[in-house]
């Protein structure tokens, strides 16, 4: 493990993952054998999605008969949380692993504290995340948005995945409300998955990466030439609306995603 002002950087083997404390903590290199996986760039890399996930409609929830805004970072919608929009502190480090932490604050209208650990081997990544209250219980969300890259030098990668249902999407991009049976990409949508999520993304001839999670939602976004997202998430898009999830003080919400590869 080795750290520099802004980034902290694990190695296991011939996998090398570099996090950016400063950068909303999200993983900015994940190089297996010397092949990066992530799309580069500031907005890019892995980031987290804390304290909600995807759009909030036109960046307002109701806590109990209170109606709370959010910076319309996406208009009409909030978009994605605030934690990719901090500077985090790096709490923990061993050689394999990474503790990072940040205080939940404005815009967001809680005060808590988040927590984003890191682990590395040489077949796997393992995130999780922890969203804590010691005062006001408040609804909430967490996930991450990985950007991988769509080709690492042969043939496009391939998602495959096996979901319940997929979240019927409206013109706005947020969930209707109504369940419908999975449809082809491409995809720029929530799916269901009850007993966690569970998808492949295979490069043909050089790698193959599973992505799992005990979250039951995962967005999938494959509309852009350079990357692809699978992104495991504690609700669906707009949930601090629809599937609100409270975290009290004795009560965290906690969630995890690892994802393992394999050489092909």
């Amino acid at each position: 493990m080795s750290s520099s002002e802004k980034s902290v950087r694990l190695v296991a083997g011939d996998v090398e993952l570099t996090v950016d404390p400063h950068n909303g903590c999200r993983v900015t290199s994940l190089a297996v054998g010397g092949t990066e996986l992530l799309r580069q760039g500031e907005r890019y890399g892995c980031f987290p999605m804390v304290p909600w996930c995807g759009r909030v409609a036109d960046g307002r929830f109701l806590d109990g008969a209170t109606v709370r805004q959010l910076p319309l970072n996406s208009p009409p919608h909030a978009i994605h949380g605030t934690g990719r929009d901090t500077v985090w502190r790096t709490a923990h480090t061993t050689s394999a692993s990474v503790v990072f932490t940040y205080e939940l604050g404005e815009p967001w209208p809680y005060t808590g504290v988040v927590t984003q650990t890191v682990e590395l081997t040489e077949d796997s990544l393992t995130l999780t995340m922890g969203v804590e209250t010691y005062d006001e219980s408040f609804p909430a969300q967490a996930g991450w948005h990985p950007w991988f890259l769509r080709n690492l030098g042969g043939e496009d990668v391939r998602i495959d995945f096996d979901a319940a249902w997929q979240e019927e999407r409206g013109e706005d991009h947020l969930p209707t409300g109504h369940r419908i049976t999975p449809l082809p990409g491409p995809w720029d949508d929530c799916f269901g998955m009850p007993d966690g999520v569970d998808a492949t993304l295979s490069w043909p001839g050089q790698l193959e990466l599973r992505v799992t999670s005990p979250a039951a939602w995962v967005v999938v976004y494959d509309e852009q030439d350079e990357a692809v997202c699978v992104e495991p998430q504690s609700g669906p898009p707009n949930g601090l609306n629809t599937h609100p999830r409270l975290v009290t003080p004795i009560d965290p919400l906690e969630t995890s995603t690892t994802w393992t590869w394999r050489r092909l």
